[in-house]
């Protein structure tokens, strides 16, 4: 029978553990949705939609569905032998109703068809077809703008390795070369690696419509690192060294535990005054937070948005003032992108051309304003630790434990997923009573 020998295909076939156990299921649902549960099962295009439909009625989501398509494509290709029908047009459909799926989940608008052109934005017709639809498929997703230019530059990287750009012939195989030698001869870090493996798992996925088996391929190295950590006195030292935005980006970064990038992405909206809380939008694996308001900074923020308040009212009188929204917010809300509430808490100085949509507003402010002041104000201060804007971060979360804070609530101001991230900290905290001295010292008090 054709759905046990799929069965015993699947526990040999290089597919991840999660498919493994799922996609014998989905072939078992499939074919009682189709009254043949033991028999000889084919897989036809009315079927699969039957089948998809009875799903979604049932209140099943989109990404179960994806999986369930995803089943039914390795069960024509291991037990089958055949692509036809082809369900690459279903999985696609699929894949982006997951995604919107997610972003409502999330407190986001669900984009229709009428905001798609407005999604892709302008895209170079002179970038070959394969990057152009790269492009396309990424901002259909939302996602950022420098993981879209991360991915192009890892596929134009892979183009050049395979030495073609007919990727019709490729898979697995070069997949694996490629991502080998990076590991071996190019000796990136494990982070790097497995950027380059989601830009090409996205470019087969997702825009090539080809779905991959199961990549196994030698890791690059992720040696433990402890984080860089500065000394209360050496904040002191830092925070004397700034003056004006730097100095608030400073006490915002180490004064609220924020990211660099998340600092610079502050709206006005997100100070609560009243509340003492920050609230931080889109982080780190698009989760939004709230954390602490330092009250160090609570003057100078309100001189900021004073300064904000200014500099939109000139705008606008010179025909700008508008920002870039969320996603499709811009078209559902058309004037809230001149509202007060959204304008960058941190604006650049000049205008500049939304590469995107070629639109004229005012930025926040790019990471080498504070990034190059940041490094003279090390240097100034005498400090020579290799300590970058993320140390402040790291800074924030050590000193709150030393202080006594308990590592839970540390975990939420900083967003972590997992409490074991969180916990790194404790490693590097100096706790009274805890120092161990070295046995050589009392061989020096002996000799003195």
């Amino acid at each position: 029978m054709s759905v046990a020998r799929f069965r015993h295909e699947v526990a040999s076939a290089p597919l991840a553990p999660a498919d493994k156990e799922w996609f014998p299921r989905w072939i078992q649902r499939f074919a009682d949705s189709l009254g043949n549960p033991a028999g000889n099962l084919t897989v036809t295009e009315a079927g699969v939609i039957h089948f998809l439909r009875s799903l979604r009625n049932n209140g099943t989501p989109a990404w179960q569905r994806l999986q369930a398509v995803r089943a039914m494509e390795a069960y024509q290709r291991l037990t089958l032998a055949t692509s036809d029908p082809s369900l690459q047009a279903i999985r696609l459909t699929l894949s982006r109703l997951a995604d919107q799926e997610t972003a409502t989940a999330r407190g986001r608008d669900q984009p229709g068809i009428s905001d798609e052109r407005h999604l892709i934005g302008r895209i170079d017709p002179r970038e070959p077809p394969i990057l152009q639809q790269t492009r396309r498929e990424l901002r259909l997703r939302h996602k950022a703008l420098r993981t879209e230019r991360a991915y192009v530059a890892w596929i134009k990287r892979f183009i050049r390795h395979c030495g073609t750009a007919d990727l019709a012939a490729t898979g697995e195989t070069e997949i694996k070369a490629f991502l080998t030698h990076l590991a071996v001869v190019g000796d990136v870090t494990a982070g790097t690696q497995n950027q380059a493996k989601s830009a090409l798992l996205f470019l087969f996925r997702m825009v090539l419509g080809r779905e991959l088996g199961f990549l196994d391929v030698p890791r690059a190295s992720k040696p433990e690192r402890l984080p860089i950590v500065l000394s209360r006195q050496e904040i002191e030292r830092l925070y004397g060294q700034l003056i004006g935005m730097p100095r608030l980006m400073f006490a915002i970064m180490y004064g609220a535990g924020l990211r660099h990038q998340e600092c610079r992405r502050l709206r006005v909206k997100d100070i609560c005054f009243d509340d003492g809380q920050i609230v931080v939008r889109s982080g780190k694996g698009d989760k939004d937070r709230i954390t602490v308001l330092p009250d160090l900074a609570r003057d100078m923020l309100q001189t900021q948005v004073a300064a904000v308040r200014h500099q939109h009212a000139l705008d606008l009188e010179d025909g700008l003032g508008g920002v870039c929204l969320p996603h499709a917010l811009e078209r559902k809300y058309p004037a809230a992108c001149r509202e007060l509430g959204w304008q960058w808490l941190f604006p650049s100085r000049q205008p500049a051309r939304d590469p995107r949509t070629g639109q004229r507003r005012r930025h926040h402010v790019s990471d080498e304003f504070f990034g190059s002041r940041f490094h003279k104000a090390v240097r100034r201060a005498g400090i020579a630790k290799h300590a970058v804007p993320h140390s402040l971060r790291h800074s924030f979360a050590t000193h709150l434990l030393e202080g006594g804070a308990d590592v839970r609530t540390v975990q939420e101001l900083l967003g972590h997923k997992d409490v074991s991230t969180t916990m790194i900290y404790l490693h590097v905290m100096n706790k009274p009573g805890l120092a161990v001295r070295s046995p050589i010292d009392a061989l020096a008090a002996v000799h003195d």
